[in-house]
C-alpha cells in the first residue's frame, strides 16, 4: 500500500536524493520547500511551498497535502538552514532563524502529522539532525543547538507515541556534497577530509539510503535511534 511521505527541504540536495528513494519504493512524495519548486530530475507527487520557519505556513502546508493527497504517513524534516558566525559577532536574528527552522519547524511539522499518524495506528517520522550536534564546530554554536535539540525532540517523541505505531528517529550526516559544503574554502575542505576516517565526503544519496530505512517495513521496531552517516567523523559520539 502507498504511504503518503512529506520531505521538507526537498527541492535539492538530501532532500531531492531522499523525494527520490522514496518515490521510487512506491510512495507518493511530496516535497516542501520555501521556493515550492519541483526537484529536478526526481518523480514525484507534487510539490508545496512551505516556510519552516513560519508557523501558520506550516499549519498550510500540511493542510494543502493532506486535502490534495490525504494523510501523511511519513514524514522527513530536512528542511535547514546556517548563519556562521563566531557567538560573539552572531546577531539575535541568526540565533532565531537557525532555532525557528532547524529545530522549532521540525517540532511543529511532528506535531502537525502526529493526529493522523495516531488515527492510523502506524507512522515513520524522521529528522535530519548533524554530526555537528554532537562534536559541536567553532562558528556554529545556533546550528549545532538547533541540531543536537533535535534528538531529545526525537527520543521524548517516540516515548509519547511508541505504543501508536510511529516510530520517531534521526539521521545525523556527517558532511555532505551539497551547495552547502562547495561554499567552504579550499583549505577548510581539506581539514574536513582530514577528520573523515572514510576520508571523503558522503554523496547525498548515501544520507538518503538511512532514511529510506527507517521509514521501510523492516525498521518497524526501531524508534528514538540516532543513525550517524558521517564515514567515522563522529563516532563514539
Amino acid at each position: 500500500m502507498t504511504t503518503v511521505a512529506l520531505v521538507t527541504g526537498g527541492s535539492r540536495g538530501i532532500g531531492a536524493a531522499t523525494a527520490a528513494r522514496l518515490s521510487a519504493a512506491g510512495h507518493t512524495v511530496v516535497v516542501a520547500s520555501r521556493s515550492g519548486d519541483l526537484p529536478p530530475g526526481v518523480e514525484v507527487a507534487g510539490s508545496i511551498a512551505m516556510d519552516v520557519s513560519d508557523p501558520e505556513s506550516i499549519e498550510a502546508g500540511l493542510a494543502q497535502v493532506v486535502d490534495q493527497f490525504g494523510a501523511i504517513g511519513i514524514l522527513v524534516a530536512n528542511a535547514g538552514v546556517t548563519r556562521d558566525t563566531l557567538l560573539m559577532r552572531m546577531s539575535d536574528d541568526d540565533i532565531d532563524q537557525v532555532l525557528a527552522t532547524n529545530l522549532a519547524g521540525s517540532i511543529r511539522l511532528a506535531r502537525g502529522v502526529l493526529r493522523g499518524m495516531i488515527r492510523a495506528k502506524s507512522g515513520r517520522i524522521v529528522f535530519l539532525s548533524s554530526v555537528v550536534g554532537m562534536l559541536g564546530s567553532a562558528g556554529q554554536v545556533n546550528y549545532a543547538a538547533s541540531k543536537a535539540g533535535l534528538i531529545g525532540a526525537a527520543r521524548s517523541l517516540a516515548r509519547e507515541v511508541g505504543s501508536r505505531g510511529i516510530t520517531v528517529n534521526v539521521v545525523a550526516p556527517g558532511f555532505v556534497d551539497t551547495d552547502m559544503t562547495a561554499e567552504l574554502d579550499d583549505e577548510r575542505r581539506t581539514q574536513i577530509l582530514a577528520a573523515i576516517p572514510a576520508g571523503r565526503y558522503a554523496a547525498p544519496d548515501e544520507v538518503a539510503a538511512a532514511v529510506e530505512f527507517l521509514v521501510g517495513p523492516n525498521a518497524g521496531y526501531i524508534t528514538g535511534s540516532v543513525l550517524p552517516v558521517d564515514g567515522g567523523l563522529g563516532m563514539g559520539h
